[in-house]
This record gives C-alpha cells, sequence and structure tokens, in this order.
C-alpha cells in the first residue's frame, strides 16, 4: 500500500511538472511572486520625546524654570513645545545628536555667553538623555543655540 501511495506521488509530480512549462508556452510567463514590503517601525512609548529642561541663571525671567516637554504629539508645560518637537525632529532627520557633549580635543572661542545653565533629562528619540548645557565658551554657546526653541533664547 505505501509503495502504491509512493508511486502516485511521483507520477503527480511528473505529470504537474510536465503541465507547467505547457501551461506557461500558451498563457506566458508565470507571474513573479511580489516582494514583501518593508516593516514599518514600531512606534513604542518609549520611544516618544519626554523631556525635562530646567533653566537657571539666565537674565530672562521667562526662560527660568523648569519645563516639560512631550512630542508625539507636543505638549507639557513647554511654551512652545510644537516649535521645540519640530526642532528635535529636525536634528533627528539631519542625524545630529544635539545632547551630545562638545568634544574635549574641540577648539573654542573663548568668549563667555552669560551664566545660564539648562539641564535636559528625559527621554529623546527612544534614549536616555541626561546633560547639561552653558554658554562659557563659543562652543557651548553653539550647542545651545542649535537646540532654539527647545532651550530658550537667553542672549
Amino acid at each position: 500500500m505505501l509503495r502504491r501511495l509512493a508511486l502516485t506521488a511521483v507520477a503527480s509530480l511528473a505529470a504537474l511538472s510536465a503541465a507547467v512549462p505547457a501551461a506557461t508556452a500558451a498563457t506566458g510567463p508565470l507571474p513573479l511572486p511580489l516582494p514583501l514590503p518593508l516593516p514599518l517601525p514600531v512606534l513604542r512609548d518609549d520611544a516618544r520625546t519626554q523631556l525635562t529642561i530646567t533653566v537657571s541663571g539666565s537674565e530672562n525671567s521667562k526662560a527660568e524654570g523648569t519645563f516639560e516637554l512631550r512630542c508625539g504629539p507636543a505638549g507639557g508645560s513647554h511654551p512652545v513645545a510644537g516649535q521645540a518637537c519640530g526642532r528635535l525632529d529636525e536634528l533627528a532627520g539631519e542625524g545630529a545628536d544635539p545632547f551630545s557633549p562638545v568634544p574635549g580635543d574641540a577648539l573654542c572661542t573663548q568668549q563667555f555667553g552669560g551664566p545660564a545653565t539648562a539641564r535636559v533629562t528625559g527621554t529623546w528619540q527612544g534614549r536616555r538623555v541626561d546633560t547639561v548645557f552653558s554658554r562659557t565658551d563659543g562652543c557651548e554657546i553653539s550647542r545651545w543655540n542649535s537646540l532654539r526653541p527647545a532651550l530658550p533664547n537667553v542672549g
């Protein structure tokens, strides 16, 4: 009985193999399978931007204090949350990391931009952030200004 089933299976495969070229000749080549779409990135709750920004020592009373910034959608107590989230998205699109420190071997102008500091903690693009911004030299001033309006204008 097993031998009979095996012979039937072999005969069926042979008949199918003969039929496929005949069908191809009559109707044209068989269509290629469509490529599978690439998976879309999955946004996790921890991938959202949620930052706490504490500004002190500025000469601008409106800039002083602690502000919460949430993106995706924009919200929190940050005074210009939509613009701040837009800037963070722009920097992410450029592949920039606005929270990385100034490299130790950077050549910076010796200018003082004021005593203001900003501590930023939380999550950006799914990664933890805990950094301090200052205006102690040209590199630090540039770093601060590149993150405006997420950081306030303390000029």
